[in-house]
C-alpha cells in the first residue's frame, strides 16, 4: 500500500497493527462501552464519555512509551512487520 503525504508517497502496509498507538486503548474503550450493549445513541455516547474519562494518566502514559518502543524495533526490523505481532510475515 502507498500513502500519500505532504512529503512525497510512502509504502505502507495496509492497517498496520505494529504502529497503531491506540489499538490497545480501543479495546479498553469497547469493552467499557459494549458490556452492557447501550441500546440507544445517547446511552453510547454516554458510556464512549464514561470509558474516555477512565482512561488514566498512567495508562497513556504505558501506551506511549509502548509505541516508542515499537517504533524503535520497526527501524531496526527494516520496516518489516513486528516478531512479537499476531499477524507474523512468512
Amino acid at each position: 500500500m502507498t500513502l500519500i503525504s505532504l512529503m512525497g508517497d510512502l509504502r505502507w502496509p495496509a492497517r498496520s497493527l505494529d504502529l497503531a498507538p491506540d489499538y490497545f486503548l480501543w479495546g479498553y474503550v469497547k469493552s467499557l462501552v459494549y458490556n452492557d450493549r447501550p441500546r440507544t445513541l445517547a446511552h453510547l455516547k454516554n458510556k464512549i464519555r464514561q470509558a474516555v474519562a477512565n482512561i488514566t494518566v498512567d495508562m497513556l502514559e504505558g501506551v506511549g512509551r509502548n509505541f516508542r518502543v515499537r517504533l524503535t524495533q520497526c527501524i531496526e526490523n527494516n520496516g518489516r512487520h513486528l516478531p512479537d505481532m499476531i499477524f507474523k510475515t512468512v
